[in-house]
């Protein structure tokens, strides 16, 4: 199994390593850093924007973005990467999915297509209760390319947290397939906190699949997984 796993008693250490892969991704010469949202990543991105760390000759992707949220919404993932990121640590183009698009296929379709281009050379990646990546849910092809999807009851309930009520957590979002997301040169995937225990046991011990999108990974050649439990 080609993944590098890496335990930590506490948080704070979890994520200066974290911190410090990046580094030495973009001191070797990394461009274009396929990167990632949610609670799991804004410890890191704090610590970025506190560093001296220069994205400005780098490219970003984002790995999704809900479908019919402006992006001047205070929960969309635009939002979100300015807020917790590029305002401090602008990058030279970040690039993210439109979710209000007339058409949301073709937008996932030319997304797709924006992101084999960028050849990413790290992704970033949290990981859902469930074991989801990205906003693959359990039952994804591993051939999947960038598509819109279908959020399940477990991940809009998850997300409503950051909402006034799960009524205004949107129901679709458009994300990179697994099969994108494993084209990139590295992957480095955060678990952290004891409600991803089942996705990491399935990662670490369980068989290979698509009821486990994390499952995906052990095909991949250049894995690291930061976890506290």
């Amino acid at each position: 199994m080609n993944i590098k796993l890496e335990r930590f008693n506490d948080q704070e250490a979890l994520y200066n390593r974290a911190f410090e892969i990046i580094g030495q991704h973009l001191n070797a010469g990394a461009k274009s850093f396929g990167l990632a949202t949610g609670g799991t990543m804004v410890p890191l991105y704090s610590r970025i924007c506190q560093s001296d760390l220069d994205f400005s000759q780098c490219t970003s992707v984002n790995l999704d973005e809900y479908v019919g949220l402006p992006r001047q919404h205070d929960e969309s993932y635009y939002a979100f990467m300015q807020n917790n990121l590029f305002q401090t640590k602008p990058f030279k183009e970040t690039n993210l999915p439109n979710g209000e698009a007339q058409n949301v296929e073709e937008e996932a379709s030319q997304y797709e297509q924006l992101v084999q281009s960028k050849n990413v050379d790290l992704q970033l990646l949290g990981v859902g209760e469930n074991g989801h990546i990205g906003f693959n849910e359990p039952g994804t092809p591993f051939t999947s390319e960038t598509h819109v999807v279908q959020l399940t009851p477990s991940t809009r309930e998850a997300n409503a947290r950051f909402f006034d009520s799960i009524d205004e957590v949107p129901e679709k979002a458009i994300t990179l397939g697994i099969s994108t997301i494993l084209r990139a040169k590295c992957i480095l995937l955060l678990a952290v906190g004891e409600k991803k225990r089942a996705a990491l046991d399935a990662l670490l011990s369980g068989e290979i699949t698509e009821k486990f999108p994390i499952t995906s990974l052990r095909t991949h050649s250049n894995v690291i997984v930061l976890t506290d439990l």
